[in-house]
């Protein structure tokens, strides 16, 4: 640039981003949330939950999508779509009499039920959530193995038994307390006995000193009494005595 020449305007480029960066929010990406693995066994059926996390509010044009892949496959299949409102099952496939819809867009549900389940099930089940404008986003996947009897979890077995012994810590520290509770109300009880017994003692004893009191002057009259009655008996009987004499 030629000295003394204007400086040029900034890159309408430049202002486009800077623009998307202070005032338009950041984009982010729809997150589907499904099990790990399900399990079930021949003949039953089985819930594939699927749920999902959307900055949008939920769009009456969303849609849930769910494919199958079997087990040691490549290639993955369409079974389910929900789009307007209205589910649909594909005509072709194991599945097409056999999946049953149970999810609520509304609370942000694309759950199916499969229904009479088979060996040939086992395989992955894929659940994908568009809820425009939020459309970006991971798929999720969930396993389904299918037994002849469903095999008991090491997790489950593992609650189970933790469950079991928080159970018995909680009933010992219930007989720990209901035991404290018990001897601190007796010994409560027998402070109480001992006090009562204590202010009983005080009051007999206040009470025989107040009678010991007032019979203290009672004797002492009975005995000035008796002094006066003997006195009186001796000066009498002194009389007479020397009435005798003088007759004589």
């Amino acid at each position: 640039m030629a000295p003394g020449a204007p400086s040029s305007s900034p890159s309408p480029i430049l202002a486009a981003l800077l623009f998307s960066f202070l005032v338009l929010p950041p984009a982010q990406a729809i997150v589907v949330y499904t099990d790990k693995e399900v399990y079930g066994a021949v003949g039953s059926r089985v819930t594939l939950h699927c749920s999902f996390w959307s900055s949008e509010w939920v769009s009456d044009d969303i849609s849930f999508t769910w494919r199958y892949q079997p087990e040691g496959g490549r290639d993955a299949i369409s079974i389910f779509h929900y789009a307007k409102g209205q589910p649909y099952i594909d005509e072709v496939g194991t599945f097409k009499e056999r999946i049953q819809w149970v999810g609520d867009p509304h609370w942000k549900d694309g759950s199916i039920v499969i229904h009479n389940l088979d060996y040939s099930d086992n395989g992955t089940f894929t659940c994908d959530v568009k809820n425009p404008p939020d459309i970006v986003g991971k798929t999720s996947q969930v396993t389904l193995y299918v037994f002849e009897k469903v095999p008991t979890r090491y997790g489950v077995v593992l609650g189970a038994v933790i469950g079991g012994v928080l159970g018995v810590v909680l009933l010992l520290l219930l007989l720990f307390y209901l035991i404290r509770y018990c001897w601190l109300r007796r010994q409560a009880a027998l402070q109480r006995r001992l006090s009562a017994m204590e202010k009983g003692k005080l009051h007999k004893a206040a009470k025989d000193s107040s009678k010991r009191g007032r019979q203290t002057p009672v004797l002492y009259a009975m005995l000035d009494h008796s002094r006066s009655t003997k006195a009186a008996s001796e000066k009498k009987s002194k009389g007479l005595g020397e009435s005798r004499k003088d007759k004589k």
